[in-house]
């Protein structure tokens, strides 16, 4: 059974970013030297915000794009190191404007074909949202 989003202690948004070239679509991922791990970018929602806005937020102050929502796609639920109930909901985005600055949290930035980011990726759950995604 899902948990309900709100009523997690820590609530989290993101993105899984995808670019449509003529070829195949390509996925954002960020690496963050702090956890040393490859993931979609995502975090925390400010105090009064949605969901939405977080996620629209929280991907242009990851990876520096302006990005459009597209589908939402199944929450991520776990308990975060200090042992609180977490959620995070995820939606399918394309890109409108932008580039990536390389920062404390987020050092780099890939634009990768399914098949490399699913490899890449440091975490299940992230393979499996984009598994869901069907890129």
């Amino acid at each position: 059974m899902e948990a309900d989003p709100d009523s997690a202690d820590v609530k989290a948004a993101g993105g899984v970013v995808v670019q449509r070239g003529d070829d195949e679509a390509r996925v954002a991922l960020c690496h963050r030297p702090r956890y040393d791990d490859w993931s979609f970018p995502k975090g925390k929602l400010d105090r009064g915000e949605s969901f939405e806005d977080g996620a629209l937020r929280e991907v242009e102050e990851e990876i520096g794009l302006r990005c459009r929502l597209g589908i939402e796609l199944s929450p991520v639920t776990y308990r975060d190191p200090k042992g609180r109930s977490k959620v995070v909901r995820y939606w399918l985005m394309e890109p409108i404007e932008g580039e990536f600055v390389p920062s404390h949290e987020v050092d780099e930035m890939r634009w990768l074909p399914v098949a490399d980011a699913e490899e890449l990726l440091s975490y299940e759950h992230d393979r499996e949202l984009l598994r869901e995604a069907g890129l």
